[in-house]
């Protein structure tokens, strides 16, 4: 399944869009839709972080999904579950 991400982000003290269609899986999205377009913007932002070399002063605004679903809270989640899950 597809879904379409809209990211809004800072960085160069500009603001920037990206947008793009990510695949997830269909069992996942059921069952907790927000939660797996989360963890798939967040895994699309970091493509977008290595391949763009943002600078110091990236800053992600806000993260919508199908064109009206806000979870740039749950992505910002994701973000430190992943850090407090390192085994180091």
């Amino acid at each position: 399944m597809e879904i379409q991400i809209e990211v809004q982000l800072f960085a160069n003290s500009a603001k920037f869009l990206q947008s793009g269609s990510c695949s997830v899986k269909i069992t996942d999205f059921r069952k907790e839709p927000e939660w797996t377009a989360a963890i798939t913007a967040y895994e699309w932002i970091q493509m977008i972080k290595k391949s763009v070399r943002y600078p110091d002063d990236f800053q992600i605004l806000s993260i919508v999904y199908n064109g009206e679903n806000d979870i740039t809270d749950l992505v910002r989640k994701v973000r430190s579950i992943i850090i407090d899950d390192l085994p180091f």
